[in-house]
């Protein structure tokens, strides 16, 4: 009988285990924004820029502090050599206007980098932007370092 009590405990035990390291990875999930679907339909958009500075793949692309996609790919052009990347737009925001412009900004002083996107206006006139479609007006990312250094640079030339 002793024996019986004993293996329900385990039993329970052994349950509990599983449950708890189910609970982490949905947990991990989460927090990775990831999800068990890999995520809501979306359609690609592009963009080139001078400099991305520390911009990473799966950055948050946001429209007034919402995110409404994620970098998915960033690569050179094989012709000018610059940087590509590649928007995960979410379908639902598939109004998007040729009038858009996308930055490179900083959550913070030294926080994250992620893409803001400016909506442009949209009217009859001005077509939306397609599945595929690069976005032309693009503001690159400010370097912290070479702020610093231009700083510095004008500051030691303003003497003389």
């Amino acid at each position: 009988m002793k024996d019986m009590v004993s293996k329900k405990v385990e039993l329970l035990v052994g349950f509990f285990v599983a449950l708890g390291i189910a609970a982490l990875l949905m947990l991990s999930l989460k927090v990775a924004d990831a999800g068990l679907g890999g995520g809501s339909e979306s359609y690609q958009l592009f963009a080139k820029f001078d400099n991305i500075g520390g911009l990473k793949v799966r950055s948050p692309i946001k429209i007034g502090g919402v995110v409404v996609g994620r970098v998915s790919d960033i690569s050179l052009d094989d012709e000018d050599y610059t940087p590509v990347v590649t928007l995960d737009i979410y379908i639902q925001y598939n109004k998007l206007s040729e009038a858009t412009s996308v930055a490179i900004l900083t959550a913070g002083l030294l926080g994250e980098q992620y893409l803001g996107v400016q909506p442009g206006f949209v009217d009859e006139s001005v077509d939306t932007l397609q599945p595929g479609d690069f976005i032309e007006d693009t503001k690159p990312a400010l370097v912290l370092e070479e702020l610093i250094g231009q700083f510095l640079f004008s500051q030691g030339s303003g003497d003389e």
